[in-house]
């Protein structure tokens, strides 16, 4: 899958530094503004414990989990729909990204310079959706005036996408993002050639080391996010920076001493998988075990497509298990001794954590 996260937020509140933590690429991390021209992009793997188990279980000489991609964007400032802080450029980079990190400065430091001298996140956020949106308008007025003068001559899909449109444009004059505007699902297609900017999934990140006084605004994070229907999490990027330089030993021994399962960071990057719509189910045998990532919702053909496109073109079946059930169990003869081992046909749609072996015919 080629889907794309990108992290965007005001110049300064550690995209770059959550970007290294990721460790699958070097992003410069430095105190001023626009350190991060081109953006910088990294496969991460996702965070699965349970592939592991599976692997152990069935003496797999190797796993292969899933990823997503992450992109790194500039910092956003005021005025970047209008080019401001080399905004259009930077505005082109979301544009090519499915999902959006939005990163919020909840940290006190001195030392780093915040381009409007003081921490707020409720500005800070109002500023980058402001810019998206106001970006998003001049695609839309556009695309309206394009549309009534093909309707003036009689076209009738211009004339539906002016009247879609002009409700759009009363609803974003509103301050509302595009992702929240009721659409038929036959018309969700006329919007989509568009890519506007606020249509993308969001999830908000609060990057702050959670002391008493910042929590103050790491909750109005999440009150901005539970208003708008979306996810948030907390993450210190700075923490996760160092966790992610350790050796393994050092690194179980200092999340240990915190009181931690894991790394903040995992959380992060499941979160963004999440944030793609994206789902996986598993192969396995004794050379590999594997996570393979498809769309939610996708019927068992087309996620046999993604192995081959032989197996989706010769589909037969999927024989397949819930993955939890092998960890209980412990072996597949005993899944089905129990009668949970089953045959599916071609409606049927998959379900993360599946493990799937798929019969087909070429």
């Amino acid at each position: 899958m080629s889907l794309k996260c990108g992290i965007v937020g005001l110049p300064n509140v550690g995209k770059s530094t959550l970007f290294n933590a990721l460790g699958s690429a070097k992003a410069e991390a430095a105190n001023y503004p626009f350190c991060t021209i081109e953006p910088n992009m990294g496969v991460v793997e996702v965070p699965d414990s349970r592939l592991h188990a599976l692997a152990k279980i069935m003496s797999s000489q190797k796993t292969i989990p899933a990823t997503t991609e992450i992109v790194d964007i500039a910092g956003i400032v005021k005025g970047a729909s209008k080019g401001e802080g080399l905004g259009n450029q930077f505005l082109a980079h979301i544009r090519q990204v499915d999902a959006i990190v939005h990163l919020v400065r909840c940290f006190n430091n001195d030392d780093i310079i915040h381009v409007d001298g003081n921490v707020d996140p409720a500005r800070d956020i109002e500023v980058i959706n402001t810019e998206l949106l106001l970006a998003d308008l001049q695609t839309l007025e556009k695309r309206i005036d394009k549309d009534r003068r093909l309707a003036k001559s009689g076209d009738k899909e211009a004339r539906k996408n002016a009247e879609i449109f002009e409700g759009l444009l009363v609803h974003m004059n509103a301050g509302k993002p595009a992702r929240s505007f009721p659409l038929e699902p036959n018309d969700l297609a006329r919007i989509a050639p568009l890519f506007f900017l606020t249509a993308k999934p969001v999830i908000y990140v609060a990057n702050s080391s959670a002391t008493p006084q910042e929590q103050t605004y790491i909750q109005t994070v999440a009150d901005i996010a539970k208003k708008e229907n979306a996810k948030h999490i907390t993450i210190d990027c700075s923490l996760e920076s160092e966790i992610a330089t350790l050796a393994p030993e050092e690194k179980e021994e200092m999340l240990l001493g915190m009181g931690l399962e894991e790394p903040g960071l995992n959380r992060f990057i499941r979160a963004t998988f999440d944030l793609l719509g994206l789902a996986t189910y598993y192969t396995l045998g004794p050379k590999e075990a594997r996570s393979w990532t498809i769309n939610k919702g996708l019927k068992a053909p087309q996620a046999a497509g993604v192995i081959h496109t032989d197996f989706e073109r010769g589909f037969i079946c999927a024989e397949c298990y819930a993955s939890d059930d092998l960890v209980k169990l412990g072996s597949e003869q005993k899944i089905k001794e129990a009668g949970l081992y089953r045959q599916e046909g071609k409606e049927y749609i998959v379900q993360t954590g599946d493990v799937i072996l798929f019969r087909f015919n070429v």
